[in-house]
């Protein structure tokens, strides 16, 4: 308990690793549990049914799983759930889950989340994300892992974003993206791939070669969206390295609920 600064509050239920560090002004709730190596800065407010796994950092001001923006909401135990080394900076907002999804917001492993960012109640969030300053979630919105959210973009409820999206700045997001799209604008409108995010992730040029080949079928063929999982299914024969890739993106057309942006 030495790693606690003497100002911070920590309710005596809340169960800590004794690695863990607590900042000056920080405020630990009773229904809280934080695990190994993870470091509180100050003044952070973690509360309600939050679980906090190993080795995360959470910068000066964040408000993490407080009650969510929903009038809905009765004050049920709903959850927080944050995985193992994530960077959370400054004024960063996570709210708790509701009733009328599974009950529980989630963020996965290894993700940077900057400053001013909101992950609203329900959210699951992958692993290996990026969130630009001031990128905001509305509640029951899924990001796959890998994704990218540039600044000052914001994401309508309930929208799913694929594994590997990038979605620009100031981008006003209403529909779902599928894995590997490139998204921007207000309203936003597909661009691309996200081909330098692939190479740095160490795609091969067959694979993306690949998804490309299974973009233009979605973008430009002038085919639905059911022709074009006919479509998709065809092209995961032909491009062997990057059939996982393309099976990806036709299973995605199946979940998505708000049509895609096209």
């Amino acid at each position: 308990m030495s790693k606690i600064h003497p100002s911070a509050i920590v309710d005596p239920k809340a169960e800590l690793d004794s690695s863990v560090e607590v900042g000056p002004y920080s405020i630990i709730g009773p229904d809280v549990r934080i695990g190994a190596g993870t470091v509180v800065g100050p003044h952070v407010v973690i509360e309600g049914h939050t679980t906090v796994g190993k080795d995360n950092k959470f910068f000066q001001f964040c408000s993490i799983g407080a009650a969510p923006q929903d009038k809905k909401w009765k004050g049920e135990p709903t959850r927080l759930e944050i995985g193992d080394g994530n960077t959370i900076r400054e004024f960063v907002t996570m709210n708790l889950g509701t009733t009328q999804d599974e009950g529980v917001t989630r963020l996965g492993d290894d993700n940077w989340i900057s400053a001013y960012v909101h992950l609203a109640h329900d959210c699951q969030v992958g692993s290996h994300t990026i969130f630009s300053n001031n990128a905001q979630l509305a509640g029951h919105v899924h990001v796959g892992d890998h994704a990218i959210l540039s600044g000052y973009c914001g994401v309508h409820q309930f929208c799913k974003i694929g594994a590997h999206a990038f979605i620009g700045m100031y981008t006003s997001l209403t529909q779902d993206v599928p894995p590997f799209v490139l998204v921007s604008g207000n309203p936003a409108g597909q661009r691309g791939i996200n081909v330098e995010g692939l190479k740095r992730r160490g795609f091969t040029r067959e694979q993306i070669d690949g998804i490309r080949a299974a973009y233009k079928q979605l973008y430009r063929s002038g085919l639905t969206l059911e022709e074009s999982k006919a479509a998709l299914l065809e092209l995961e024969a032909q491009h062997a390295a990057a059939s996982a890739d393309i099976r990806a993106m036709r299973e995605f057309l199946g979940v998505a609920t708000r049509g895609i942006v096209r």
